[in-house]
């Protein structure tokens, strides 16, 4: 009795770590190097920026156009979250936006933004 509890709790601890491993795997893999188009609701309005992004490993990298102009951008990429910011002139004030999120699949993501703590919203993309 004892024997076959040892090896049924064995046979779950394998389980348990080929699961695991597959979930890192697939967590690795998830890549948002491209051109994304943003739809983002705030309470001053709406937007659909695109963002242009380069993904080595973690580390993000790449460029914003919508409303507020033009900046590069910089993030972080941990499995399927995604942070990144950037700052961009308003009317002559630098607002900086951040950006926090779930990457859904290799092609979608949603989350929220915090636009320099005087406004907030949510964002869906899709990959073009």
């Amino acid at each position: 009795m004892i024997l076959k509890n040892i090896r049924r709790t064995t046979l779950v601890a394998v389980m348990l770590a080929v699961a695991v491993s597959f979930v890192h795997a697939g967590q690795a893999k998830l890549d948002v190097t491209g051109t994304w188009n943003f739809d983002v609701q705030t309470d001053a309005g709406s937007g659909a920026p695109t963002m242009t992004f380069k993904q080595e490993g973690e580390k993000l990298t790449g460029h914003y156009t919508g409303t507020f102009g033009e900046a590069e951008l910089t993030g972080t990429v941990k499995g399927n979250q995604i942070d990144f910011s950037f700052t961009a002139d308003f009317q002559g004030t630098p607002l900086t936006s951040t950006y926090k999120g779930t990457i859904d699949s290799a092609t979608t993501m949603k989350g929220t933004l915090d636009i320099s703590g005087v406004g907030s919203g949510t964002f869906t993309a899709k990959k073009k």
